[in-house]
């Protein structure tokens, strides 16, 4: 079990930032351990610029991202999630489609920094707070022993991993 690929899906209202930002990180920090999709259950229809730029920055592929709906990985054909993590309140609260195979979930609420308004350098440095917020979870969760812990173990890692404190908002 320790060479698994485990398949995440990542959950925002949007699917513009956050759960865009967490699918690159945890893509580039699982080293092939982890495959992430991300989704959303209104999707913007566009990734925001800012939140492609911070996946850029640690060598991300964002040719393929784009913005789309949760009901894509609801489908029969879709991959079998492993785990779930919502990451913004919006979507924590939503009733979720039901996942194949029963997945793991949890919400990692961080703060919208695409609903912010302000110059481009006030909205790039609230994008690269929140990417290092997402950046300390997903490190966290990329580097457990996943082998060798048992599902409940996983589930109450992974609720801790998310009630962590963050920075006080911007």
């Amino acid at each position: 079990m320790s060479d698994k690929t485990f398949n995440v899906l990542v959950l925002c209202t949007g699917n513009s930032a956050r759960s865009v930002m967490a699918e690159a990180l945890f893509n580039v920090l699982g080293k092939g351990r982890f495959r992430a999709y991300s989704a959303g259950s209104h999707p913007s229809g566009k990734v925001n610029p800012f939140a492609a730029e911070r996946c850029q920055s640690i060598g991300y592929d964002v040719s393929a991202l784009r913005s789309k709906s949760w009901d894509e990985f609801a489908a029969a054909d879709a991959p079998k999630m492993d785990f779930v993590i919502t990451v913004c309140d919006q979507a924590a609260g939503e009733v979720c489609p039901i996942w194949p195979g029963t997945p793991i979930t949890a919400h990692w609420g961080f703060q919208d920094p695409a609903a912010f308004e302000g110059t481009d350098e006030e909205k790039r440095k609230l994008f690269d707070k929140v990417f290092r917020q997402i950046m300390g979870r997903v490190g966290q969760f990329v580097n457990l022993p996943l082998h060798v812990l048992d599902r409940n173990a996983i589930q109450t890692e992974m609720r801790a991993i998310g009630q962590q404190a963050v920075e006080p908002k911007a």
